[in-house]
């Protein structure tokens, strides 16, 4: 029996799925444990909600969430390089990492749309 493989953006999405998963938690832990704004935890750690609600249609392959989270990942990004520059020691640590975490996500999306339109038959 010869088995199909896997489409192209297979692989790129589920690193998203990882990456996406991975940025909800660590957001979570963040603002809770790791390096709140406030002893004790903050109000911020509801940022990690929109990915938590994502996630489910992502692991499923929803093409709208993929295109919803290419347009809110840049946030992630743009506030972890800013709170990364501007904060010391353990936070800034933790703000890097989810910058990054939030970039590998981002590029993984968008490779993964790349490849599905390279793959897609064009109508002449």
């Amino acid at each position: 029996m010869i088995e199909t493989p896997p489409p192209p953006a297979a692989a790129r999405i589920r690193l998203a799925v990882a990456a996406v998963a991975a940025l909800a938690l660590l957001e979570v832990l963040w603002e809770l444990w790791l390096a709140p704004v406030r002893a004790g935890g903050s109000w911020l750690a509801l940022k990690a909600l929109p990915l938590a609600l994502m996630w489910p249609a992502l692991a499923r392959g929803s093409r709208r969430i993929r295109q919803w989270l290419t347009l809110l990942l840049p946030a992630y990004v743009a506030e972890g390089v800013v709170r990364g520059v501007s904060e010391t020691g353990r936070h800034a640590l933790v703000a890097t990492t989810v910058a990054v975490v939030a970039a590998i996500a981002f590029v993984a999306l968008l490779t993964a749309f790349r490849r599905e339109n390279r793959s897609r038959p064009r109508p002449d």
